[in-house]
């Protein structure tokens, strides 16, 4: 039972490893998250988060004579439970983050047309003026 958590831990930190720096392949993981969370993803997410954490309650509550592998077990599903709320969260921040830069620019770009509109029409007026003194 402890290769499979340590494996399922390693693989969590390396996806959030992924998704904090810009390497290729976060733009994939991305839509793969993206992708998961459509449709019954969560459903199934959200159930398998259960399990694990059912499995966590009861390692607590088994017998003494192997304590310290069952203390091992939980703080590996714990620490397994944590890194995917981490994940989740970061996707969500990161998936936020795009959208007010994409917000952002599509601001500054209505903004500088004004401006140039601004100066369009002020130029005009400044020849206009030229033209009446001449």
């Amino acid at each position: 039972m402890l290769q499979p958590l340590f494996c399922l831990v390693f693989t969590e930190v390396f996806v959030i490893l992924l998704l904090l720096f810009r390497t290729p392949l976060r733009k994939p993981l991305l839509l793969l998250m993206d992708r998961a969370k459509r449709g019954r993803g969560p459903v199934v997410a959200s159930t398998a988060g259960g399990t694990l954490f059912v499995i966590l309650v009861s390692v607590f509550f088994s017998d003494e004579r192997m304590l310290a592998y069952h203390l091992l077990e939980a703080s590996l599903l714990g620490v397994s439970l944590f890194l995917v709320l981490m994940i989740d969260r970061l996707h969500y921040y990161i998936k936020e983050l795009r959208l007010l830069r994409k917000h952002v620019e599509a601001v500054k770009k209505f903004d500088q047309r004004n401006d140039e509109a601004k100066n369009k029409g002020k130029l005009k007026t400044k020849v206009a003026k030229v033209e009446e003194e001449d």
